[in-house]
């Protein structure tokens, strides 16, 4: 006797929740408001199977420090090496951003140039980017962060000056980015996570190079400049950010003391103040990229002094639930900095 599943929205085997449903059980009856939720995605009745990360763009060791345009993936549920997926539009340094359905990289080019291109993939196949748009100012490098529906991309270099500009976009239609706000304090090098309702930003170089401490937050359904959130414990730039749906993580990056630090620090994001000690890092490193789950953070990539002939290609990660040290993942193809990462199932969806 065959069984019929009217309209394919009653399922034998109900599939894995994901996004905002990714901490329950998955249900004998989806509710409306979950079959909904997928159905606008575009993901009803495959929602959830894949918890994917990417890594996208760079530079390696390679001669003089060698710009690349590839795109790879891990299942953030499990550990191992990352697998190819495909190639960014142009090659170069830049940070990402995802809705559920897709990532966002900008902006795209060397290391420390000012650059305005913006790039898409859809999380859960596998193929080369498209052309997303511009941003509203050519700089970099920036701190981003995101919702289930707007991405946010904060300072940079414009290369004459550091920027305190945000911009953002809707991340389901493509087109160039608008005038959010300001930054309380111009920077390049922050580092960025967010909760469905907040984005924050931490540390970064201000003018002169002055390494700082500062976050700021803002409100990302609403347009404004950033409120003052709190202080980083140390100063640094160019670490690495993700977050659950209300931990924020912000590790290593390049301290004030001249070198890299290993240290993890976090932020409960709905209630301001300042970050406090996590655990540590496998390795000091800077310029790393990190992506999330909602219960697993991960880092990947990065420096280990700097210079590009100390990149590495190592994937850590942490429970961010908890505190602790972070834990070995995999590997990279290769060892790269300056970097850029999503996920399909961050803390800002």
């Amino acid at each position: 006797m065959s069984h019929q599943w009217p309209g394919g929205l009653i399922r034998k085997t109900p599939p894995t929740p994901a996004g905002p449903y990714q901490d329950g059980a998955a249900p004998g009856v989806w509710t409306l408001d979950q079959m909904t939720y997928w159905l606008k995605q575009g993901l009803w009745p495959i929602a959830g199977n894949t918890q994917r990360g990417l890594f996208a763009g760079g530079q390696n060791s390679s001669g003089s420090g060698t710009n690349v345009n590839t795109i790879q993936y891990i299942t953030i549920t499990t550990t191992g090496n990352s697998t190819y997926f495909g190639d960014l539009t142009t090659a170069g340094a830049t940070t990402g951003l995802a809705s559920s359905t897709r990532g966002v990289f900008g902006p795209i080019g060397a290391p420390f140039v000012a650059a305005n291109t913006i790039n898409y993939v859809t999380i859960a196949s596998t193929g080369n980017a498209s052309s997303f748009g511009q941003l509203s100012v050519a700089r970099a490098p920036l701190a981003t962060c995101s919702s289930s529906t707007r991405g946010l991309f904060a300072g940079g270099d414009d290369g004459s000056a550091r920027s305190n500009v945000i911009d953002y976009i809707t991340i389901a239609s493509v087109g160039n980015a608008t005038d959010f706000g300001d930054l309380t304090v111009a920077r390049n090098s922050a580092a960025g996570c967010a909760s469905p309702t907040r984005g924050v930003f931490a540390g970064g170089a201000a003018t002169g190079g002055v390494i700082g401490n500062v976050i700021d937050y803002v409100t990302i359904a609403t347009t404004g400049n950033a409120t003052d959130f709190g202080d980083l414990s140390q100063s640094t730039q160019s670490a690495g950010g993700c977050s659950s749906s209300t931990r924020g993580l912000f590790a290593g990056g390049y301290g004030s003391s001249g070198s890299p630090v290993n240290v993890i620090e976090y932020v409960t994001i709905a209630s301001v103040g300042n970050a406090t000690d996590f655990g540590d890092l496998t390795q000091s490193v800077l310029d790393l990229a990190g992506c999330s789950s909602a219960t697993r953070g991960v880092f990947g990539g990065g420096a280990t002094s700097n210079s590009f002939a100390s990149t590495t290609n190592v994937i850590q990660y942490v429970t961010i639930a908890s505190v602790g040290n972070a834990t070995d993942f995999g590997d990279l193809s290769s060892g790269l900095w300056y970097l850029g990462a999503c996920s399909n199932v961050h803390g800002g969806l």
